[in-house]
């Protein structure tokens, strides 16, 4: 079980777009080092592909964030593990950083509170949701979210540091065709197999269902299982997730800005 409470944060930093993850990496490290306690960011992205470690040593790397951008994404590298995987304006992503003195023991059981949250929140909005990974289904992991072990609609990655754990992913609540189609060449050009149609989204099962619905079910969810508090966070937090950016950008030369964006749910 993760601790309680829980900081919740629904400030975006999407511009640039490897902010939000630098952002993300800085609450982490904050936590990690006893200055803050559980944190959830929740937000929506910008559009990105975000690439794994596997992906940036692979040969064709540079052909996949070309691809990204042909379609209008930009390329991130992605502070959790696993796979390319993609965020858009039609997602929710989620960035979970907690407290472990030991954050190679209950690894498994962060995956599954996390998975279980987002389960039942969309199952509460009338989706058949269900834990586990759909055959053929891009970023793959045991505890990918499909509807009706189907299609996927969530994928959960997982990131250790001395002192804290971070878990984050995506939920496709719209725009399951553009993430097709940008996943097409970019895991051609990373030689990963897959199959297109197990890509989902909460809106072929619960028509009309817009982020700010999902964020605001997740949030009844997490009511339930741990005391929140909602917060911004400072400006120092802020200003060392700029520092950090530059680590989640494939190209050098890039600055980060402050701009933010809240979401409402």
């Amino acid at each position: 079980m993760l601790p309680d409470p829980l900081t919740l944060v629904v400030d975006s930093f999407p511009d640039p777009p490897a902010l939000d993850v630098g952002v993300s990496h800085a609450v982490l490290l904050e936590v990690a080092e006893g200055n803050r306690g559980a944190t959830l960011r929740l937000h929506r992205p910008a559009d990105v592909v975000a690439f794994g470690r596997r992906d940036v040593a692979a040969p064709g790397y540079r052909q996949a964030i070309d691809a990204a951008r042909h379609h209008g994404f930009a390329a991130v590298e992605r502070l959790a593990g696993g796979r390319a995987a993609v965020f858009s304006q039609g997602t929710l992503a989620f960035s979970w950083a907690v407290p472990a003195r030991d954050p190679r023991r209950r690894v498994h059981d962060r995956f599954r509170h996390v998975a279980e949250i987002l389960c039942r929140a969309f199952r509460l909005l009338g989706a058949d949701a269900r834990i586990g990974e759909v055959p053929g289904e891009y970023c793959p992991g045991a505890y990918s979210i499909s509807l009706g072990g189907r299609v996927k609609v969530a994928g959960i990655g997982q990131r250790l540091v001395r002192g804290a754990a971070h878990v984050g992913g995506v939920v496709v609540v719209s725009d399951a065709a553009r993430i097709r189609d940008v996943l097409v060449p970019v895991y051609r050009a990373l030689g990963i197999a897959w199959n297109p149609a197990t890509v989902g989204e909460l809106a072929a099962a619960v028509p009309g269902v817009e982020v700010g619905d999902v964020a605001a079910a997740i949030t009844r969810v997490l009511a339930e299982r741990h005391h929140l508090t909602r917060a911004s966070l400072p400006a120092e937090t802020i200003t060392r997730g700029q520092s950090l950016a530059t680590q989640h950008v494939p190209a050098e030369g890039r600055r980060p800005s402050t701009r933010t964006t809240g979401l409402r749910h």
